[in-house]
């Protein structure tokens, strides 16, 4: 069994001033990068969305063969500012990947995204193929509406977890309860710091009782959680469709046909379920997939590193 590389420093960390068009709001992108200056260049693309990038996030990969680069998205982690929705689209988020790219000189690149991850890195390679190396893609998110309600209506994960959706709703006023994703985004947005916390930690203890096999029961720091504006960046883009409504990630696949594609899905994944993954498995037949047993959606359960690290092991010579 394979687990995580041992923890490492970035080399170089940099804000990257994005360009601006009119009217847009200024954001600026934190971006490191860890391991060999002139190693593969690997770029890391978080979840979310809203998540941001953590210390564990530089390690599925060997840092003496990888040039691991991190950053965290529009309104995220250490970007600035913080929190903040305005100029934030998927397009703004392609736009700024490739920035990147072209900032730290990098000809090619392999993307290695998970859950929202892999759909921004989707989104990314069908208008930069030329640009990628390989695509390691987890937990698959299509984003589209009935992959978004899944999680945050009335006919999906809660009909497995009704206790636990029955709680998120009761953070709810009744008349928008009746609309589960709407009213959540209005509380989180809303002038009453209190229903908003309520709604937030709410939210979180929703989706801790998903993401893993064996979830078990999150205790939250109350004060971290007031400052924590992830959520607001995930239902803004949840609310408005991941920005894909017109541009379906599913439909325009055909410059991905020939790239190497390693798909990479938990069997028992209750925030993403895996028709996701074979839908684009078999959209891309070109594509490996290997469903893994006994595992939920996120990246550090057991078999899921164990098979992340075992692919980025292989592929660094491709």
């Amino acid at each position: 069994m394979r687990t995580y590389y041992p923890a490492i420093q970035p080399y170089h960390i940099q804000l990257i001033d994005m360009p601006v068009g009119d009217g847009e709001t200024r954001h600026q992108i934190y971006v490191e990068e860890c391991g060999n200056p002139d190693g593969v260049p690997v770029l890391f693309v978080h979840g979310g969305p809203g998540s941001g990038c953590n210390v564990n996030h530089r390690r599925y990969f060997n840092p003496s063969l990888y040039r691991i680069i991190l950053f965290d998205q529009r309104g995220c982690g250490r970007s600035k500012p913080y929190g903040c929705t305005d100029s934030n689209t998927t397009q703004h988020l392609v736009r700024d990947i490739e920035y990147i790219r072209k900032k730290l000189n990098i000809s090619k690149w392999i993307l290695f995204g998970g859950s929202w991850g892999a759909t921004l890195s989707l989104a990314y390679a069908r208008n930069y193929s030329d640009r990628v190396k390989a695509l390691v893609l987890r937990g698959v998110f299509l984003a589209r509406q009935e992959d978004i309600l899944w999680v945050y209506g009335d006919q999906g994960a809660a009909k497995y977890f009704p206790e636990q959706w029955n709680k998120l709703m009761s953070s709810l006023a009744t008349q928008k309860s009746q609309q589960p994703l709407l009213g959540l985004w209005q509380a989180l947005v809303n002038n009453d710091p209190n229903q908003a916390a309520k709604v937030k930690r709410a939210l979180c203890q929703w989706e801790s009782c998903l993401v893993k096999l064996d979830s078990q029961p999150t205790e939250f720091d109350e004060h971290k959680l007031a400052q924590d504006l992830s959520k607001v960046i995930q239902l803004y883009y949840c609310i408005n469709g991941c920005f894909l409504r017109d541009d379906p990630i599913i439909d325009s696949l055909d410059a991905l046909k020939n790239l190497p594609i390693y798909i990479v899905h938990g069997q028992y994944d209750m925030v993403c379920p895996p028709e996701q993954s074979y839908f684009l498995h078999r959209t891309l037949p070109k594509s490996h997939m290997k469903m893994i047993p006994q595992s939920g959606h996120v990246a550090d359960e057991p078999l899921i590193l164990n098979y992340l690290v075992k692919i980025m092991d292989e592929i660094v010579t491709l």
